[in-house]
């Protein structure tokens, strides 16, 4: 990310947090980061842009931090709960936004729909930090549960006021040990011999 980037996420993020979404226009960001409206536009045409490009910044904040070596003592649930909390570090100083964020796709579907993308692309990169594969159908579906985890969470996140974000942690592993149990019942159903199924060898050319 350039530097007038960075500073037009920074005024954007501002303003979102003082203002509310729905009520700052990219003229106002454009006024606020110095640059001309021409200038804005070709860097980001429109606020779900900006959004989008928040959410890569802490996504990138995020894998920085992501062990080069992985301790093969940690479980996948282990990796995903250190990602993911250090994903809520890094969103803990844009809280007031975020919440402004939310709110507004809250109430605006088409908005929801938009930041549907970058929302599934930053679960996939979360995945992939802790080693989980986010390919195929079956990454399309961690993608999804992580980001299913992610909103339940994020309420959470919005009202914790500890210093070491320990209520966020409460409900980040319980919500990772939920789901590491449904997916041990799924694949323990679908890796389960058919009871009803033929014989050994009962369609063996020599049977």
């Amino acid at each position: 990310m350039t530097a007038a980037g960075g500073t037009v996420l920074d005024a954007f993020l501002g303003m979102v947090a003082e203002k509310g979404f729905a009520a700052v226009t990219l003229r106002d960001v454009a006024g606020a980061a110095g640059l001309g409206l021409a200038d804005l536009y070709r860097l980001y045409p429109d606020k779900t842009a900006l959004v989008a490009a928040f959410v890569a910044r802490v996504d990138t904040e995020v894998l920085a931090g992501t062990p080069s070596q992985g301790d093969p003592e940690e479980t996948a649930r282990d990796r995903l709960f250190d990602t993911m909390m250090r994903r809520y570090d890094s969103l803990r100083p844009h809280k007031a936004a975020l919440g402004a964020i939310r709110s507004a796709a809250a109430r605006d579907p088409l908005l929801m729909l938009a930041l549907g993308p970058a929302l599934r692309r930053s679960m996939a990169a979360m995945l992939e930090a802790a080693g989980v594969p986010s390919e195929g159908l079956s990454g399309a579906l961690r993608q999804n549960g992580l980001l299913a985890i992610h909103y339940a969470v994020s309420r959470v996140f919005d009202g914790d006021e500890t210093g070491d974000l320990s209520k966020t942690m409460a409900a980040l592993d319980g919500r990772l040990k939920t789901a590491e149990k449904w997916s041990q019942l799924v694949d323990k159903y679908v890796k389960r011999p058919d009871p009803k199924g033929p014989a050994p060898g009962a369609e063996s050319p020599a049977a």
